[in-house]
């Protein structure tokens, strides 16, 4: 099917008599006729439902519809985006670990691998995803166990190379990560191009509506784990807390997912909640729909803005003249996302009293969904960061991100126009 119509018919299946809308299946627990049976689902000799902090039908049936999107193999719901990246990460590194990051990535996974896995003994060494093949390279140590990026940066919307990135992690023998979230499976499909493991913020696009948190990981169950098994122990050496189950000889393709839900999500809970796979769903029915109107409506956006007397840049990959027009028509050749990234020729202190002036616009955290909202990065989302870390990010002390949302083009255009004056 295409991907429009897997959006509206994948992952549920009613039958005879079945309501045609997926079911909330609202229960922390699962009932069993004997004991033998719930035992073999403890062992993972069985597959099924036992406890919903593991798995739950209602957002297993929403992993499959994204999975579908992706074209990969197996995938799962974690309580949000932050949590999804975390698991990918950890799911393949312990202590005494290495990864490569891509130094335009969301601030909040940048704090998570730079700060918070450091903790875990896990080290992070960050790379301009725009630096020549050569000068990446040096990145790489012998402890290296995966790649991450984003396929488009939020929000400095640094449109990253797959087939290059996904080239080296291979050539060092791990996978590439890719944080997909702004781009959606609709526009951008990495695996692909390349890469092995696909993560998103579903809170944003995805959900569509700013209603419910979460995230996702899809595994392409292309990269080989058993061929690296001094690499990757905990996928190819007995987890005791499964009585030696080794995923990879167990599962196949499989195994990381199986990993990854039946240990971490069951050690460290982060699940998302049924009611919001719900939610999650209704989004992804109309997401085909909602991101040719993002992207629509943002073209137009960027080029007013680009025009403006009062902008000094405008940051679009839809824009002709863009830097990375060239790789986005490569990968994204249907459109990009509704993000833009601007900045006015009065510098920092102009962005926050523009932003008072809006009427249409939100000031919202929030990024990605119907309604048109903004931010000022540099003293929200990423104030934590130095001026330093900031341009090393891709994020200008003045850079403005602007969410377009589905509304009349015309009267987002009329509420940019009324706030910079």
């Amino acid at each position: 099917m295409e991907k429009d119509t897997i959006c509206v018919q994948s992952g549920w299946k009613p039958a005879n008599g079945q309501p045609r809308l997926m079911p909330i299946v609202q229960s922390t627990t699962f009932k069993y006729d004997s004991s033998e049976q719930m035992g073999r689902l403890f062992d993972l000799e069985d597959s099924g439902y036992f406890y919903t902090r593991l798995q739950n039908p209602t957002n297993d049936m929403a992993a499959q519809k994204i999975c579908e999107l992706e074209g990969g193999y197996a995938a799962m719901l974690t309580s949000s985006g932050q949590a999804a990246n975390y698991y990918a990460v950890f799911n393949i590194c312990e202590a005494g670990d290495h990864v490569v990051m891509s130094s335009t990535v969301y601030g909040g996974t940048f704090n998570l691998l730079t700060c918070t896995m450091k903790k875990m003994g896990i080290e992070c060494t960050v790379v301009d995803p725009d630096a020549p093949q050569e000068e990446l390279e040096k990145a790489f140590q012998k402890n290296t166990k995966c790649v991450f990026a984003e396929t488009i940066a939020n929000p400095a919307l640094v449109v990253l190379d797959i087939e290059k990135f996904a080239n080296l992690a291979h050539m060092h023998c791990c996978p590439l990560i890719v944080d997909n979230t702004f781009a959606t499976p609709i526009n951008c499909n990495p695996i692909n191009w390349g890469a092995d493991i696909v993560t998103h913020s579903t809170t944003k696009y995805m959900d569509g509506h700013g209603a419910a948190v979460g995230g996702c990981i899809v595994d392409s169950g292309n990269f080989d784990w058993a061929a690296y098994p001094d690499r990757y122990p905990g996928l190819c050496t007995p987890d005791q807390s499964y009585h030696g189950i080794i995923y990879t000889e167990k599962f196949g393709k499989g195994a990381y997912i199986t990993k990854a839900t039946s240990q971490l999500m069951r050690d460290l809970g982060s699940i998302q909640a049924p009611m919001h796979a719900f939610l999650l769903n209704l989004g992804l029915e109309t997401l085909a729909l909602r991101m040719e109107r993002h992207c629509s409506n943002a073209l137009k956006a960027a080029q007013y803005l680009k025009g403006h007397e009062k902008v000094a840049w405008v940051e679009y990959p839809g824009l002709p003249d863009n830097r990375y027009y060239e790789l986005a028509q490569k990968y994204m050749p249907k459109g990009t996302c509704g993000v833009i990234a601007f900045g006015l020729k009065d510098g920092r202190a102009a962005a926050g009293e523009m932003m008072d002036k809006l009427k249409l616009a939100v000031i919202a955290t929030h990024v990605a969904d119907s309604k048109t909202c903004m931010l000022h990065p540099a003293s929200h989302t990423h104030r934590q960061m130095s001026d330093e870390q900031l341009v090393e990010a891709g994020v200008a002390p003045d850079l403005i991100r602007l969410s377009v949302g589905i509304e009349n083009p015309n009267d987002i255009i009329a509420d940019l126009e009324q706030a910079i004056g």
